[in-house]
């Protein structure tokens, strides 16, 4: 039998144990409390419409640190066992590398091809550092072998081949359930998770496991549950520090049970050849600090010191959630129903599970010690059916091809729409819109010429543009370089693709009861009033909706469908006819021309377009709808040769508004609403639900001057605490109006109806209030200027409640805050008919 060694003071004592456990359990507290605590006040800034914070990360990562050295450093330098030193001193370089990594998040998540490149260097020189330490560190020293080398080698290619299949079925879940970006971010991420793996394994080699009885084969357990719970802790320390904000909470789940596997692995590769932990014949034993000649220490390792399994594993489990999932789109702006969030818990879930299992499969293989090592066929074997079994669900049952950003390239002539004039009433507006499409038209055909014909040469996808000078292009940083060097292109953003589902999210449906009269909003503004005393409804007028659809079929909006051919158009999903899954643009139309009283305008018609069909879009997807709106065309047309201004809608309800974190600057629809100003078509806008802010009204259109913005109050007429507030980037006094948008009851797909609340629910009973102006006065179709004082003239005052009164004067006065007050439907139609 072989011989124990004898290391002096390498036993543990008993509270040694003890402060390892506790540090332990600290690291893995702070680190896990730090990284979802870190994402989640992301979250609340970027739905609170706030500016990024970049010192979040960095300070975040500095308390991280901080708080974990407290409890390893004494470990590191203490204990006079060698395994808690070990351990103490690795958790606490986990600890630096995470705080070094998470630096990296200073750079915008729109620029993920940069992170990913950057990280990919940090990690790679970091592993090169790592390789260089001196061998008392984290243990013994790469060290000389002697005897059985090819047996040893053999084995090392077994736990290899074995890591291999553990990487391959960590990837799987993200392989079925996700979608990788574009060329180049994948390649990028491919580089990161290769070398986060090298890093992984430079840390966790030879010189590590050495120190929990990596080559005492007698005791495979204490290798398997210590090493394994402490290199656990190492990879979830990695982990947190590996993928943007929202990308590395996955690895906090999904790779710390990899680190029990890898123990097992390495008992596998280190495990005699014959017998029950008998010393092969004719082989050497040196104990592990016993120096030879040369001053060379011998010891059984592997060429590489053991590190290729851990770069195998840990690369490929870090390579899912870096590669398939959008850190951009693991928001909470997605959360509710079935979208990324959803398929990246179930992932993260099923990642879990897998891990769990192999490290207990892993543990059981190596359990049975009378067996040999498992062959090397057999790990070649699972190892080639889980990449074969990879290949063939990312092929069929995932989501195949690259679906990187594009760019929406702005061009630096916009179309002169100055003079168009028109004659009051429908048919000078027809003019009108007639008018600005000829010029919105000729201009993008004359200045895109060149660039689309090079762009057609490249080879590179692209759509051009009207309403807004612009091209959206497939591309990421070279050609958005080459694209801002050209002397017609003005700038160059980024579009943000949401990668697709592998199924359709379930569509919403209402549980709220069916109003059984005019509900308190429609009453509050008058609305039922002018139905039954002035006898206007909204007849001959049509409203046009940019939401996530509308469903065509719901008994209080099917009657009030315009019809034809160019009245519904679905850029995202290409359906044929008004449908809706979210729910938002069905209650949203619900409240401007719904019937059965809950809609304010409900003789009018209606028009609708799919512009946010999941809650996140871009520039293009907006001007899609909004091009649209200018000139209808029908299912399959040519924006540019077949659309129809006389068919436009008088007015436009956009419950939405498009933040940086969608490729939106403060200017880049500017042009559009230009447009349709210009036409003749009112642009009704909510306000934002980023409020109590000062300054809040940010995200386009809703900050430009020739949008009617609307902002929200509840049922005792106070200001809702999430309306946004003015004034504009540009010092424009905003909202324009208050209506009411808390605990609005409207339609819902399905034949439902629910209560919600928002800008968005208050914004389109102020374009029913003006359909019902203009069906009650033809003649004001068209005018805008004249529609806007009545609205303003007969608006009822509002006084701001104690909250918002307090920043009336940092807002700049109460009218940054309620406007011109609340909508009046009655005293607004009144003045319209005199």
């Amino acid at each position: 039998m072989r011989a124990e060694p004898t290391t002096p003071g390498s036993a543990a004592s008993p509270w040694a144990i003890v402060a390892a456990v506790l540090a332990g359990c600290w690291t893995v507290a702070v680190t896990v409390l730090a990284q979802t605590g870190g994402w989640a006040v992301d979250q609340v800034v970027l739905i609170g419409g706030l500016d990024r914070l970049v010192p979040l990360w960095p300070v975040a990562c500095l308390l991280t640190v901080l708080l974990i050295a407290a409890a390893t450093l004494p470990l590191a330098l203490v204990p006079r066992s060698a395994a808690v030193r070990v351990t103490g001193r690795l958790w606490f370089a986990g600890a630096l590398v995470l705080g070094l990594l998470g630096l990296l998040r200073t750079i915008p998540p729109v620029h993920h091809e940069a992170y990913l490149g950057a990280l990919a260097l940090v990690a790679a020189l970091l592993a090169v550092v790592t390789t260089r330490l001196p061998s008392h560190v984290l243990g013994p020293g790469r060290q000389a072998e002697t005897g059985r080398q090819a047996r040893r080698d053999g084995q090392q290619s077994v736990a290899a081949l074995l890591a291999v299949a553990a990487g391959l079925a960590l990837l799987l879940p993200w392989v079925w359930w996700g979608a990788l970006g574009g060329l180049l971010e994948t390649m990028l991420a491919g580089l990161a998770a290769v070398a986060v793996g090298v890093l992984a394994a430079t840390l966790l080699d030879v010189r590590f496991w050495g120190r929990f009885g990596a080559d005492e084969p007698p005791r495979p357990a204490r290798l398997v549950l210590l090493g394994g719970l402490v290199a656990g802790v190492l990879l979830l320390l990695i982990g947190a520090g590996t993928g943007h904000s929202g990308a590395q909470l996955p690895l906090l789940v999904t790779l710390p049970p990899a680190g029990f596997a890898l123990a097992a692995l390495r008992a596998m590769s280190r495990r005699p050849a014959t017998g029950r932990g008998v010393a092969h014949p004719g082989t050497r034993r040196v104990l592990p600090d016993q120096p030879i000649a040369g001053g060379v220490v011998a010891h059984h390792s592997a060429g590489d010191g053991g590190r290729t399994p851990t770069a195998w594993l840990v690369g490929l489990g870090v390579f899912g959630p870096l590669a398939f999932t959008d850190p951009e789109e693991v928001s909470l702006l997605l959360v509710g129903n079935r979208d990324v969030p959803f398929w990246v818990a179930a992932a993260t879930g099923v990642g879990l599970a897998v891990g769990l299992v192999l490290a207990v499969g892993y543990g059981l293989l190596l359990a049975r010690r009378s067996a040999r090592t498992p062959s090397r066929v057999l790990a070649a074997a699972s190892a080639l059916t889980l990449l074969v079994t990879v290949g063939l669900v990312g092929a069929t049952a995932g989501q195949p091809g690259l679906h990187g950003e594009r760019l929406f390239v702005l061009l630096r002539e916009q179309a002169d729409l100055s003079g168009v004039r028109g004659e009051p009433g429908r048919a000078g507006r027809d003019a009108r819109a007639e008018e600005v499409y000829r010029r919105l038209v000729d201009t993008a055909d004359r200045t895109q010429a060149d660039l689309r014909r090079d762009l057609r040469r490249a080879r590179l996808p692209h759509t051009p543009y009207y309403l807004v000078n612009a091209i959206e292009v497939a591309g990421g940083p070279a050609v958005r370089a080459w694209l801002s060097s050209r002397p017609e292109v003005a700038r160059v953003l980024v579009s943000q693709q949401l990668r697709p589902l592998p199924a359709p999210a379930d569509s919403a449906t209402g549980n709220a009861t069916p109003p059984s009269g005019p509900p308190w909003n429609i009453t509050m503004i008058g609305a039922d009033r002018v139905w039954s005393e002035l006898g206007v409804t909204g007849d001959g007028v049509t409203v046009g909706s940019s939401d996530s659809g509308v469903d065509g079929r719901h008994p209080a909006l099917a009657q009030g469908f315009r019809g034809g051919d160019d009245s519904w158009f679905d850029p995202w999903n290409g359906s044929g006819a008004p449908t809706d899954r979210s729910g938002h643009g069905t209650h949203t139309m619900g409240s401007a021309v719904g019937r059965d009283g809950i809609g304010v305008a409900p003789g009018a018609r209606w028009v609708g377009c799919v512009n946010l069909d999941r809650n996140l879009g871009n520039p293009a997807a907006y001007l899609d709808c909004l091009q649209f709106m200018l000139a209808p065309f029908p299912l399959g047309g040519d924006p540019f040769r077949q659309g129809r201004p006389a068919r436009a809608p008088e007015i436009l309800t956009n419950s939405w508004g498009c933040p940086p974190i969608e490729g939106c600057d403060p200017s880049a629809l500017r042009p559009a609403t230009a447009a349709l100003e210009a036409a003749g078509i009112l642009v009704v806008a909510a306000a934002g639900n980023t409020g109590p802010f000062c300054g809040s009204v940010q995200d386009p259109p809703a900050p430009y001057a020739d949008v009617l913005t609307v902002g929200a109050v509840d049922d005792r007429r106070r200001v809702t605490a999430f309306s946004s507030r003015g004034p504009t980037i540009a010092g424009v006094t905003k909202p324009d109006l208050m209506a009411p948008g808390a605990e609005v009851v409207s339609a819902m797909p399905g034949g439902g109806y629910a209560v919600l609340d928002g800008t968005s629910m208050a914004t389109p009973q102020v374009a029913g209030v003006v359909a019902l102006m203009w069906s009650a006065n033809p003649e004001l179709v068209g005018d805008l200027d004249r529609t806007r004082r009545i609205l303003r003239d007969t608006a009822d005052p509002i006084e701001t409640d104690d909250p918002a009164r307090a920043r009336t004067d940092e807002c700049g006065g109460p009218a940054n805050i309620v406007g011109a007050g609340l909508v009046d439907a009655y005293a607004a139609v009144s003045a319209a008919r005199d």
